[in-house]
Formats: structure tokens, sequence, C-alpha cells
């Protein structure tokens, strides 16, 4: 059981800035789980420097993006050099970029024979013994402008725990192949949740079910309406719930959330303007404690269903629990 070191919330733009400090300061290995991923604005674009430069003086570096980022309607064929789309094409002239360096870039989800499953939606750095994760921050400018956070957390145990996870992700992928949930403590009040791929078999998800099933107030912030058992028992609960509105979305998320809203009868209280990323739970319990779940899950069973890649930590730890209400009060509410 791993003793976690004062984990500290940092919201999209702050991540970037301190990952590249981290990513200089590696000295041994670094590993990176993004579903996004593109240099398009100077904070993307100093990360990948910072990886670059990282390879370049030894140090393991390895990044993993999902494929699905890049896809279009129309597909997009990953060994053809004929008509790519703008997307596709910058997204092979980041993959040439790293791999020029000495960076291992792997695409996850090339096996996928529907495009919808097979994704990884996990996100995670690992840079030595310095980890961020368990929040939804995607490395691209765009994503670090979303209303997000990553938590950082320096803890040398749970960082041996995630690069073999992420070995095991890449093994996984290349073969096709999904494995069940698993759990890994960080202390006595924190355990780190991973779904891993295979359909129906969310730890995440039950979770969440379970702990709204037995709090007496349920406070959830997606960027979609939650859907299936979770979303039946927080109209129970009569849950407060924050989630982008489908009207201030575009394009494929228009849709998710529309149906989401519709299937359900779901309303969200979210009225600000910057587009909504983070992805939490807070409970109250009968007895007045805490607990909290945050993380990649967007808590819609779709990700179930689907068999997403998914990380979160169950917590409840005072000091994160604190930092999530500071969030939510600052930049939700």
């Amino acid at each position: 059981m791993f003793q976690t070191s004062a984990p500290k919330l940092l919201i999209g733009t702050e991540c970037a800035r301190d990952a590249v400090k981290s990513i200089d300061k590696a000295s041994v290995r670094i590993a990176l789980v993004t579903t996004t991923f593109r240099a398009d604005d100077e904070l993307s674009s100093n990360v990948i420097d910072a990886l670059c430069r990282a390879s370049k003086r030894g140090v393991i570096v390895s990044v993993c993006a999902d494929t699905y980022t890049y896809l279009e309607p129309r597909g997009f064929n990953f060994t053809s050099t004929k008509q790519y789309s703008a997307r596709a094409y910058h997204a092979l002239k980041l993959e040439r970029k790293l791999k020029s360096s000495g960076v291992s870039f792997h695409w996850l989800g090339r096996l996928s024979n529907f495009g919808f499953t097979g994704r990884t939606h996990s996100k995670w750095l690992v840079a030595d013994d310095t980890v961020y994760c368990f929040g939804g921050v995607n490395f691209d400018g765009e994503s670090f402008t979303h209303n997000d956070y990553l938590f950082r957390l320096n803890n040398s145990d749970f960082a041996d725990q995630l690069f073999a996870q992420h070995a095991r992700t890449i093994k996984a992928d290349k073969s096709g192949h999904a494995a069940r949930y698993c759990t890994i403590p960080l202390d006595k009040s924190s355990t780190a949740l991973f779904d891993r791929g295979l359909i129906g078999n969310s730890i995440i998800y039950r979770r969440a079910c379970e702990l709204a099933q037995a709090a007496t107030d349920v406070t959830l912030v997606s960027q979609y309406c939650p859907t299936g058992k979770l979303s039946r028992i927080l109209h129970r609960k009569h849950a407060k719930l924050y989630f982008n509105h489908w009207q201030n979305t575009k394009g494929v998320n228009t849709a998710m959330i529309r149906f989401g809203m519709t299937l359900t009868h779901q309303h969200t209280l979210y009225k600000r303007d910057q587009y909504l990323h983070a992805k939490f739970i807070l409970f109250t319990m009968p007895d007045g404690s805490k607990a909290a779940i945050t993380g990649s899950h967007n808590f819609m069973f779709g990700s179930v269903a689907f068999g997403t890649r998914e990380i979160a930590l169950e917590t409840t730890d005072p000091s994160i629990i604190a930092q999530l209400e500071k969030f939510f009060k600052n930049h939700v509410q």
C-alpha cells in the first residue's frame, strides 16, 4: 500500500507548464497516455519539444495517443500517403518528429473493428516519480483551455505501478486484447481504479453507482450527461448535475449530449461559457463523511458498454476532496 504525497490539483494551463518542468528534470523514464495529442499552440509544442529533448538525452520516453482523435467520417489510412485530411497529416507529422528523436510512439485503437470500441480515454503522465493523472486534461492546445484539471503527485511506488500499467496497455492494444478492471491502493483513503477495456467491466462506473446509492447528497461534474443505472440513481437522489448543455457544443458532442438529456430527462446546472471537461463526483454520506471519484470517466454507460479504457481515483482524503470542492466553487458553480 502506497503513501501519497500531497496530490495537487492543477488546471489545464498550469498542468502543461508544470509537466514541461517535470519532463525536463526526468532522467530515467517518461510515459504519456492521452486521447488527443497535437502541437497546435505554444503550450502543447513546449510539451512535445520537452519529450524530444528527454529522449535525446537518454531518457526512456513512451507516448500513446488514441487513434480516434484523428479519425474522420471517411476513415483514416495510416499507411497511405494519399488524400490525408489536415488532421491526419499533422498527426503523422507529429509522430515522425517524436520517432526521429527516439521517442517510442504508439497509436492505441488501431485494431478496433468499430469506431467506439477499443478506445483509450485514460490520461496520465509519468516523469520519473512524478505522476499527473486522475483528471481529464489531454495534451493539446484546445484541451489546455478547457475547464479541467489533473492531479500531480510525487509517489515512486505508484509511478512504478502506473509505468507497468502503461506497458500492459501497449501490449494489450497491439494484440487487440482487453483485461478485467484492476485497483491499486495508494493509501488507506485513496485507491486508483483502472478500466482496462473489457466490455461491460467498469469498476469506475460500478463504484460511482454504489457510492451514489449510499449517499444522501451527490454533486456530479462531467463533460456529458450521465446515463444508464447511475443516471436513474441520481434522479432518485435529486443530485446536482453540471455538464455541458448540447446547445453550447458542436459536432458529435452535441449529438451525444442531446441524446443523453432526451433519454434520461436530466438537466444541467452548468451555466459558464468555458467548455466543461472535468469529471468528478462528490458524495456526502449519511454520517456526514465525504467521498469522491475523480478521473477520466464521464459516467456514461456507453463507456462501459464499449469497453473504454479509463482511470480514476476513489478517495475519502479530506485534502483531495477540499481541492475538488474549491475547483467546483471557482470554476463550475
